[in-house]
């Protein structure tokens, strides 16, 4: 009786380890940041035809290219801030 709740439990922790790798995969992932740019630029886009912007793609392409050079700098500051501040 004991050896079987203690087995589900070790069931329920490895799943839920699985799923907490899976959905840290998925927020560091390339294809995240690709499809968050890739909206980014869409919406700017249409948001700047509306307002009748003159260079409405190449305009849009600066929200999206800050939001992915923000994410290629979090590793690195993560890793300063580790190193600095967080000295545990």
């Amino acid at each position: 009786m004991a050896g079987d709740k203690i087995a589900e439990e070790i069931k329920k922790i490895k799943s839920r380890n699985a799923r907490v790798e899976r959905d840290k995969a998925w927020e560091t992932s390339w294809t995240r940041r690709a499809l968050i740019v890739l909206f980014t630029y869409l919406v700017i886009v249409v948001f700047l035809i509306q307002i009748r912007d003159s260079r409405p793609f190449m305009n849009a392409l600066v929200p999206a290219l800050a939001y992915l050079l923000s994410t290629l700098a979090v590793g690195p500051v993560r890793n300063l801030w580790e190193k600095k501040i967080y000295k545990k």
